[in-house]
């Protein structure tokens, strides 16, 4: 890690500390301790291995789109992927960060960055597309919820899914669609043009050779139906792990009378709220939001405060961390 991420990491987990503290001003220190006392660490581990299970997914992902008759990716690579995604997300703005770093990962591993390229953005297109498929459903099942208990987040749920919908538009246009994305080129490249015209001629050419490969590679992996198909279905198993993680944490905290599906659909509503939030890991919206939806499921403050606290060190801070040991770990080259 450069010295930039590294004070970036270290200023999140003081922040977290911060909004964690922020959040303690009106509990109960004594609620706060029954609730530890009485937290079922059976339930805990659960919500951890459906963290682990949920990394592992992508994985697996990551290695059924580098799998072919002439290239493989080792398991102890594909694992690293979505590792240092984790990381690459966790200290970036609007999680910028986790498709520079999975490229990075898999350019280690020799594998070619045109291909990865297109590999990584096939992938964040069925991850995205999940996500806006999970969302109409977490829409029918929890947004009378937010309407009616809580209306001031019911803008921000929604602008978070066109954003997400409009993403997936763009990346598909840009797979799919050369001619619009050389046209966006051109429009990007306009101010380099007025500087020299021979930078711009040179970077043009040398764009355009990028995205015809990506766009020939893309056209490939879109024509392999099987492929995708598998990908489509571990992708969506994926997200479930990772959207059933408060419904164990609710557990833990002996809420037995919680819906599995409608604790899921909230916190799929809660990803759409972090996905708006500019500071890295969508601090501040992430607490807020969880503390919102979560509140009437919960006795007390105490008990919210724990459970907010336990889902963001699994749902984030774990994945920080994993990021960090994932990176530092040497690389051996896949047969490509």
């Amino acid at each position: 890690m450069s010295r930039k991420n590294i004070l970036v990491f270290v200023g999140m987990l003081l922040l977290g500390g911060l909004i964690f503290g922020w959040s303690m001003r009106h509990v109960d220190g004594q609620q706060l301790q029954t609730s530890l006392k009485l937290l079922n660490w059976g339930w805990i581990i659960v919500a951890v291995l459906a963290m682990v299970v949920y990394l592992l997914l992508e994985a697996l992902v990551v290695k059924i789109m580098v799998d072919t008759k002439s290239d493989s990716i080792s398991w102890a690579n594909a694992i690293r992927v979505p590792l240092v995604e984790q990381l690459g997300n966790g200290i970036t703005p609007f999680s910028s960060g986790g498709q520079p770093m999975q490229l990075i990962a898999l350019a280690q591993t020799g594998l070619d960055v045109g291909r990865a390229s297109s590999v990584l953005l096939m992938k964040f297109v069925v991850y995205q597309s999940m996500i806006v498929v999970n969302f109409l459903f977490a829409l029918i099942v929890g947004f009378q919820f937010i309407t009616t208990k809580l209306h001031q987040m019911t803008l921000i749920v929604v602008l978070g899914f066109l954003i997400h919908l409009v993403v997936v538009t763009l990346l598909l246009l840009v797979m799919y669609s050369p001619k619009v994305t050389h046209r966006l080129v051109e429009l990007c490249l306009i101010p380099v043009r007025w500087v020299s015209l021979k930078h711009y001629q040179k970077w043009y050419a040398k764009i355009l050779s990028k995205i015809d490969n990506f766009h020939a590679e893309s056209l490939r992996m879109g024509r392999d139906i099987k492929t995708l198909v598998k990908v489509i279905i571990v992708t969506f198993i994926q997200l479930m792990f990772y959207y059933a993680i408060p419904y164990f944490i609710l557990l833990a905290l002996g809420q037995h009378h919680a819906n599995l599906i409608f604790v899921m659909s909230l916190h799929i509503l809660i990803v759409m709220v972090i996905s708006l939030f500019p500071i890295p890991g969508g601090s501040g919206g992430a607490e807020v939001g969880f503390s919102m939806l979560f509140s009437s499921f919960l006795p007390n403050s105490g008990a919210l405060v724990l459970a907010m606290l336990i889902w963001r060190i699994i749902t984030y801070y774990f994945g920080l961390f994993a990021g960090i040991v994932a990176f530092s770990l040497p690389v051996k080259r896949s047969k490509i």
